[in-house]
């Protein structure tokens, strides 16, 4: 009898904690990376904290009306963002976000590179249904950050998580997360390596099929890859991920890259790709100075919903997206995943009249 009785108070005091806005799990994705020596370096969302202990703000809100500003935090630390304060101060609907704060000690926010999005236009639920803002991007929207600090470059490893939506999505040039230029330039090939998420047929690759995707890519500098090696352009594992929510996976390392994805919602990341860089011979592409992907030369800036070359024709949604040192294993990474699920991201049915 004392154990049942026990187990119901834990499943009230979980209720109770989802309800309030406090965190699913004793750790967040970065606490779990942390401990398996691969620190974040550039953690940003508009959703949650993604440190257990993270107290601090997670986007600034500017009204387009009057040019004033103000900053959304979490409901208790750890926890989701305090959208009261955004929709106390947003009420006309006529606010942007001006930045996503970096919830890493590297200070690496995002701001303004293109358009910024309209902050209330894209509301979601997480945990017992409270309800948070993503980021909605259409062509012409962008962030960046060029100074940077701790985040890998040239062939040095690093690994990228995002979670983004497989319902708005495009095939122009690019929906990417991850490092980029330092000088808003197209600098040759291998001096990116960011997530990109589309149904781009960059010089005709693809993931499996044709028609469809979205797949999970690698945004390389002057291609958006699905695979490498003899997979360069079609690469048949590579599946499609039309999910509301996606997880979705980066690793750069020092002699080749992989992807996965997956369900943000529920299950485990599926491996897309695991093998060498692509190899540009196969198209005669050329790539500059470098003349291959590998090895790369990565510079260290971050990027948004936006190509490393300023290209800003994209669309997709954002709602967190971390990077950190080195190689992560398998174990991190279905780790990382089955904290993203504990989130319970949701759609709301309804709310977004543009979805598509």
């Amino acid at each position: 009898m004392t154990v049942l009785v026990s187990a119901q108070w834990v499943l009230l005091l979980l209720a109770a904690s989802m309800a309030w806005g406090a965190p699913l799990s004793a750790e967040g994705p970065c606490d779990i990376t942390r401990k398996a020596g691969n620190k974040c370096v550039a953690a940003h969302s508009t959703v949650r904290a993604l440190y257990h202990a993270y107290s601090g703000p997670l986007y600034n809100v500017s009204r387009v009306s009057d040019g004033k500003w103000t900053t959304v935090g979490v409901l208790s630390p750890g926890g989701f963002a305090n959208i009261s304060t955004h929709d106390a101060f947003c009420g006309k609907g006529d606010c942007v976000i001006a930045n996503v704060f970096d919830q890493s000690p590297q200070k690496n926010h995002l701001g303004k590179r293109h358009k910024l999005v309209n902050a209330s236009k894209h509301k979601i639920t997480v945990g017992q249904n409270i309800p948070v803002y993503g980021m909605w991007f259409d062509p012409g929207f962008g962030y960046h950050v060029d100074k940077t600090t701790g985040i890998p470059t040239g062939n040095d490893p690093e690994s990228i998580f995002a979670v983004m939506s497989g319902t708005h999505f495009g095939g122009l040039c690019c929906f990417d997360y991850g490092n980029s230029e330092t000088d808003d330039r197209d600098d040759g090939c291998g001096t990116m390596e960011a997530i990109y998420f589309g149904n781009a047929h960059w010089h005709g690759n693809s993931g499996d099929g044709w028609v469809g995707g979205p797949w999970v890519g690698a945004d390389l500098e002057q291609g958006m890859y699905y695979g490498g090696g003899n997979a360069t352009w079609h690469n048949p594992q590579n599946k499609a991920l039309p999910h509301d929510f996606v997880s979705l996976y980066l690793r750069g390392g020092t002699n080749g890259f992989a992807l996965k994805g997956g369900d943000a919602t529920r299950g485990s990341l599926a491996v897309m790709y695991d093998g060498p860089r692509p190899d540009p011979a196969l198209k005669r592409l050329d790539c500059g100075k470098s003349g291959t992907y590998q090895p790369m030369r990565k510079q260290g800036a971050i990027i948004l919903a936006t190509g490393g070359d300023n290209s800003n024709f994209a669309r997709g949604n954002f709602y967190e997206g971390f990077m950190v040192e080195g190689e992560t294993s398998d174990t991190t990474d279905n780790a990382v995943q089955a904290n993203i699920v504990a989130v319970g991201y949701k759609r709301i049915s309804g709310d977004n009249p543009t979805w598509e």
